[in-house]
């Protein structure tokens, strides 16, 4: 087996994302309306947009003009998200610091625009820990896009086989694979630790 000498973050979903599942009791009380929310106007395609680029502000203006009679819980989608994150230190971030505390070569990349990422680095002192970091938006790919592993390889110097890719996201990890990649898919802490420890990878 390859020894792994890097280990890969990509778990904005976790981090955060428009999961009916979480609380996000501020934003939308109501179980049902948060759902629909989530499902039909704050998707996964809205924030790939911020993925190509698009800043919170444009991308804001643009979903409040197609929902106006949303507009109060668009805004405080961006007011608020940080309260989507709590469940992430139980999980994905705190299992990131604890392997970058014991010595392992860990980088984070993360999805969001760069007016978003300055935003979040604000928020959370755990996006400085990592060696890198690299925001896709900069680059004009989405991921499972061959040239974002290629460009990631080539940013951080890291050779693929060598490297365990985590993403919250299957079809990502299938990319990656197909990049020739190792890739785990990240479901949760414990999942997780298991899968690395079939790496030779502890906490």
């Amino acid at each position: 087996m390859t020894e792994i000498r890097h280990i890969v973050f990509d778990i904005g979903k976790v981090l955060i994302h428009y999961d009916p599942d979480l609380p996000f009791s501020r934003l939308i009380p109501d179980e049902t309306e948060r759902k629909r929310f989530f499902e039909t106007i704050c998707t996964s395609e809205w924030n790939i947009e911020q993925d190509r680029g698009r800043g919170w502000e444009e991308a804001e203006a643009l979903l409040i003009a197609e929902f106006p009679e949303h507009e109060e819980n668009i805004r405080n989608f961006r007011r608020h998200w940080h309260e989507m994150v709590p469940h992430a230190y139980d999980d994905s971030v705190e299992f990131m610091e604890a392997l970058i505390d014991r010595g392992h070569d860990v980088t984070l990349l993360t999805n969001w625009a760069k007016d978003t990422f300055v935003e979040a680095r604000g928020r959370f002192p755990f996006l400085d820990r990592p060696r890198g970091i690299t925001v896709s938006g900069e680059i004009g790919m989405i991921k499972p896009d061959r040239g974002i592993y290629d460009h990631h390889a080539a940013t951080f110097g890291l050779e693929p086989a060598a490297t365990v890719f985590i993403d919250d996201s299957q079809k990502n990890v299938d990319g990656a694979r197909a990049a020739g990649w190792q890739a785990v898919l990240f479901q949760n802490a414990k999942t997780l630790e298991e899968d690395l420890e079939r790496f030779g990878i502890s906490r």
